[in-house]
């Protein structure tokens, strides 16, 4: 038996990281403050920029995660996103990628990569285990976490691009 209704403990999961933060800032706090000066005052200090570091962080991941139970799984293994899903599929590494966007138009909205090995990817932002892909993108060159957070928000009618290879960027200003 559960004494925490589904729904807050669903909150307290996606906000776990920031939740943490939020728990070491507050020891910081009381060991910075506290009535004796010593070590202890110095490792509060510590303790307070762990916890602001976790709790910037654990926001940025609260907000990218968009839950599980959409159709197909996502694995991330050694810089290789696999996609697993009813209809189509596919691996592709992260070295591979040649542009990442997020198509809201699609129900539920997916996340498109393009890569040098065939046709796109298209992974569903609510797939089981596309969280992972947060910490995956965090690894293209150039693209911040904030960005990807926030673009999970847009509602709009055509895709956005996140991200693309930096030689492929060079290649199209040089087209106009």
């Amino acid at each position: 038996m559960s004494f925490v209704r589904p729904e807050v403990r669903a909150a307290m999961l996606r906000w776990r990281e920031a939740l943490v933060g939020v728990l070491i800032l507050l020891v910081g706090l009381y060991w910075s403050l506290g009535v004796t000066p010593g070590l202890l005052t110095w490792i509060g200090y510590l303790a307070l920029f762990v916890g602001a570091a976790l709790f910037f962080a654990g926001v940025q991941r609260g907000r990218a995660r968009m839950g599980g139970g959409g159709p197909g799984v996502v694995q991330v293994v050694e810089r290789r996103i696999g996609y697993f899903g009813p209809l189509n599929g596919g691996l592709v590494d992260l070295d591979a990628i040649t542009s990442l966007s997020l198509d809201p138009t699609e129900h539920p909205r997916h996340w498109v990569i393009a890569h040098e090995d065939g046709p796109a990817l298209h992974i569903p932002v609510n797939a089981e285990g596309a969280d992972s892909l947060f910490d995956a993108f965090a690894g293209l060159p150039g693209l911040s976490p904030g960005r990807v957070a926030s673009t999970l928000k847009h509602e709009g009618t055509a895709p956005i691009v996140l991200w693309r290879r930096p030689d492929l960027q060079k290649r199209i200003a040089r087209l106009h």
